[in-house]
């Protein structure tokens, strides 16, 4: 299981002991915003250790949090990771399905990248500059990963508006819109992985996933920042396409 990051304390002269935290001074022209976005990255636990263990970012200890949990990135895997920038997913997953073949007597999987923009090489990844969303793209994710996928995932978010609800549905809409890749590219049995934010309008995509896949849990893995408003559907079991557009499942 993956340990717990704790904060630095330190002692205070007759006061017990606090956390240290990094203060950002608000530099001539610099906006609020900003500076609190810096005072949280400085001080932010997963993102020192994502630094530490040579991660690209801290979302990888989410994907880690939740194969934790649930346990589908095996030895063997063909993965699909969607919107993968900056690539701390991939990062995982070739390690935990051993991409690399670095696991003696194991299977060696395969870990697929996409994104719209040119993403740094990861080895034991491919990683290729595509829109999932344009025709065509499921048979060229089988064909790269040499078949049917065992997981897609997903950590994409639609850019901000500012506006909590609009965010809301326009991230439901791009897992929808994922999860009918997932339908075209996974092995019965496989796993989706998304991120949403909570709101109340995937209502419909939850139904979705329910009807195509054995079980559908949501989940905050605790490196998920506290205020953020995100969680992760995970589900599993794909029941294969001849089950598309049945009714729900009980």
């Amino acid at each position: 299981m993956t340990k717990q990051p704790t904060s630095r304390a330190g002692k205070t002269s007759g006061r017990g002991t606090r956390d240290l935290k990094v203060r950002v001074k608000t530099a001539k022209g610099r906006k609020m915003s900003s500076k609190l976005w810096l005072e949280r990255q400085l001080n932010d636990p997963y993102v020192a250790r994502a630094k530490r263990e040579g991660f690209r970012g801290r979302a990888a200890y989410k994907i880690i949090e939740l194969d934790d949990k649930y346990r589908f990135l095996v030895p063997g895997a063909r993965v699909v990771d969607l919107g993968c920038a900056p690539g701390g997913w991939c990062q995982v997953a070739v390690a935990r399905v051993n991409a690399l073949g670095e696991k003696s007597g194991k299977k060696v999987g395969r870990v697929l990248g996409l994104d719209l923009q040119e993403v740094d090489p990861i080895a034991g990844a491919e990683i290729h500059v595509l829109d999932f969303l344009s025709e065509g793209a499921d048979d060229k994710v089988k064909e790269w990963l040499g078949g049917p996928a065992d997981v897609v995932m997903s950590d994409m978010a639609a850019s901000s508006s500012g506006h909590k609800g609009t965010d809301h549905i326009r991230i439901v809409a791009l897992v929808e819109a994922a999860a009918q890749l997932a339908f075209d590219v996974l092995e019965p049995g496989g796993t989706f992985v998304a991120k949403v934010l909570a709101g109340g309008a995937e209502v419909e995509m939850q139904a979705m996933l329910k009807r195509n896949f054995t079980k559908v849990a949501n989940v905050k893995p605790p490196a998920s920042r506290s205020d953020s408003s995100e969680k992760f559907v995970v589900a599993t079991g794909f029941r294969g396409r001849d089950v598309l557009g049945a009714p729900d499942a009980e």
